[in-house]
């Protein structure tokens, strides 16, 4: 199978990673961007400077991982969080159980388990983990999204919305000042709808990020194959 390809921009904090100093390593390779390194390429060239391969392999890792985390949002707040990282090994049957359990502690959730040839995935409600074949192994996605938040906010400007079709019909025949108080009613409705859904994400996305970014390091720091970190 193909390996992952480093850039030079990924290559020199890989190697500022691994040597825990950046003054310690600074390989002259210039990669072109659509070529770059292996890990193999890698952890050669941090032998010749003094760095372990173990080392050089964990610092891509936690590359990958850092690399991934992404966020869904609705007027800049962050509605939906996924993390994706690259495992470039295939995960085994023994460890993706061992995820599954983790999944439901860390998320307090049985959920549901379904396979459809190579694809696996664990799902509860919007909360989805999928583990994707690769051309270096497997890849796993996290991704949810806050189905109460996004409804909340999109029944307040619903709110919103009849608000100004009755201002307008009732400004058309004359009668918007008796619509005030409705109107008012409408208006308060939509604010605290939208209020309530947008006041709840940030700390929501915030703990998501973190479990996702813990699951995802130690899966992806493993060292081989059935040696997943307890939680």
């Amino acid at each position: 199978m193909a390996e992952r390809r480093y850039n030079d921009k990924e290559i020199a904090a890989i190697f500022r990673a691994a040597a825990d100093a950046p003054q310690q390593a600074n390989p002259e390779h210039q990669v072109p961007a659509d070529e770059g390194l292996t890990l193999s390429d890698l952890q050669a060239i941090g032998r010749e400077v003094g760095i372990p391969a173990d080392g050089v392999a964990q610092a891509a890792q936690a590359l990958d991982v850092r690399m991934a985390p992404a966020a869904r949002t609705i007027f800049g707040l962050p509605i939906g969080v996924s993390r994706t990282v690259n495992l470039n090994r295939r995960l085994t049957d023994d460890e993706w159980e061992r995820l599954v359990v983790q999944l439901r502690e860390v998320f307090n959730a049985r959920g549901r388990m379904r396979s459809e040839g190579s694809l696996r995935q664990w799902t509860n409600g919007n909360l989805q983990v999928l583990l994707e074949p690769t051309e270096t192994g497997h890849r796993l996605r996290f991704r949810t999204m806050h189905g109460a938040a996004r409804g909340a906010i999109g029944m307040g400007f619903a709110m919103f919305g009849v608000a100004a079709v009755v201002a307008m019909v009732t400004a058309l025949n004359g009668t918007f000042a008796a619509a005030i108080p409705g109107l008012s009613v409408l208006a308060a409705g939509g604010a605290a709808f939208i209020a309530s859904g947008a006041l709840r994400l940030p700390r929501w996305a915030r703990i998501r990020q973190k479990q996702m970014e813990a699951l995802a390091t130690q899966i992806a720091s493993a060292s081989q194959p059935g040696a997943l970190p307890p939680k």
